[in-house]
């Protein structure tokens, strides 16, 4: 009598990838769901504009922002500059990409570009339409502010 052999095992299925709108190709995907989800924190009763920043460090670390509004309008503050203003806090000095997580993707403020250009200058910037975050823009602060006016153009004690 012959014995036959166990049929093969059926092949597992995948399980379900954590976050199902960020394909596997994009450059960071932790560093964009970052953006994605310091979004929904944002303080915005006024513009109803949420923002959520994430910043990743030369070491690796993530350190997120989103954007707080004030009354006064000037005393609001970009989700760019809370990530940058936290991480410095932290004691981050070196920067190597951010991701921006806004409706249609929207590029940062004057100030928050040349507060780029001065505190992370080598870093890459993603732009996401957080109604289609598969789609991102990269950018650079160089590209954002050209000849940004930066410390090296102050004088210095001779």
């Amino acid at each position: 009598m012959r014995t036959s052999s166990p049929p093969p095992p059926k092949p597992r299925k995948k399980p379900p990838p954590s976050s199902p709108t960020l394909p596997k190709t994009m450059t960071d995907p932790d560093l964009i769901q970052a953006a994605l989800d310091a979004r929904a924190n944002a303080h915005a009763p006024y513009s109803k504009f949420q923002v959520g920043a994430a910043l990743r460090t030369a070491a690796g670390a993530i350190i997120t922002g989103a954007n707080v509004e004030s009354a006064s309008y000037g005393l609001s503050c970009c989700a760019e500059r809370v990530a940058l203003f936290k991480a410095i806090t932290d004691g981050h000095t070196d920067f190597t990409a951010m991701a921006i997580a806004s409706h249609g993707g929207a590029s940062p403020c004057g100030a928050c570009r040349q507060l780029l250009a001065e505190q992370a200058p080598a870093a890459t910037l993603h732009l996401i339409d957080s109604n289609q975050p598969e789609t991102t823009t990269e950018t650079t602060p160089q590209a954002l502010l050209p000849n940004a006016f930066t410390g090296d153009q102050l004088p210095t004690d001779d």
